[in-house]
């Protein structure tokens, strides 16, 4: 029994000294560990925004129809009149809000689809593949097009649309991982031992193909938050006067050249948002490759 409790022990031992090396290799990536600060704080933004907004993002008053930047209206206000500060704030829960579930969503179920297909086999794995084979044919956006148009605008369709788009790569993504896992050792001792498929998969594989797939998936917000303001820009995202990023930009572009603050302002927080998502997978990616931080060890 205590030999037993001293094994488990030394695992939790080994476990928080690999988690502190994987953190030591993330901060060691400047860019990445400020990009994981701006996106903590536009994720604030998304949850109190309605709360801190200097104005009422739907009142309009068209005697300030795209006023300048002023100290009543820092970022100016929009074709309406509108602050365009206050529906920034607003609109981050659903651009970034929606972005985040959309592919929360999308990777839980590719990810699950990825270990039954890789692991089972047989005729699961044919159906699955050739199903995200037909997904795969079309482009993200074209396909979250499609899907808008079809389901509608609204937040769940938009939700549904950016999730069903972006789940074939991971369904891709954990086959292959699992195809390589699935013959290890571990893995084949479990079987012996007479445990479930679900609880192998569940427990002894999942653990082992996750790291590609957290990459992944902080790559895929950053263009997750670029299809959604793409079809609130189209007018296929929520419906206007909901103050989404991409509509922001939509509705303002006829005044790019002589009121530029109304798409300029929007634009840049879109595109921050992105480089974010992106700094901080390059940061995942060196953290989470054993080869890399082998030789960080070695420096």
């Amino acid at each position: 029994m205590e030999g037993k409790v001293a094994l488990l022990d030394r695992i939790r031992e080994a476990k928080r000294r690999r988690l502190k090396e994987q953190w030591n290799v993330f901060k060691s990536n400047r860019l990445a560990y400020l990009s994981l600060f701006i996106l903590l704080f536009i994720a604030l933004i998304a949850i109190i925004g309605p709360l801190i907004a200097p104005h009422d993002p739907y009142e309009f008053d068209l005697s300030k129809a795209r006023s300048p930047p002023s100290l009543e209206h820092p970022l100016g206000a929009d074709e309406l009149g509108r602050d365009i500060l206050s529906r920034i704030l607003v609109g981050a829960r659903y651009t970034f809000g929606v972005s985040i579930v959309s592919v929360m969503v999308g990777a839980s179920i590719g990810t699950l689809l990825g270990l039954i297909s890789g692991y089972k086999g047989g005729l699961w794995d044919t159906v699955i593949q050739r199903v995200n084979d037909v997904l795969l044919a079309f482009p993200t956006i074209l396909l979250a097009i499609a899907l808008v148009a079809f389901l509608g605008q609204g937040v769940h369709s938009l939700v549904i649309a950016i999730a069903v788009s972006s789940m074939p790569v991971y369904v891709r993504l954990v086959r292959a991982s699992v195809l390589q896992v699935a013959s290890e050792d571990y893995v084949v001792a479990a079987r012996m031992l007479g445990l479930s498929e679900w609880r192998i998969m569940m427990k002894h594989i999942l653990p082992n193909v996750i790291a590609p797939v957290i990459v992944q998936l902080s790559y895929h917000m950053g263009l997750a938050v670029l299809v959604a303001s793409a079809l609130g820009f189209l007018g296929l995202g929520v419906p206007p006067p909901t103050p989404e990023w991409g509509a922001m930009i939509g509705s303002g572009r006829i005044y790019l050249f002589s009121s530029p603050h109304i798409v300029f302002f929007p634009g840049l927080v879109i595109s921050v948002t992105v480089i974010a998502f992106n700094m901080v997978g390059d940061g995942l990616r060196e953290s989470l490759d054993p080869r890399v931080r082998a030789l960080l060890r070695r420096w």
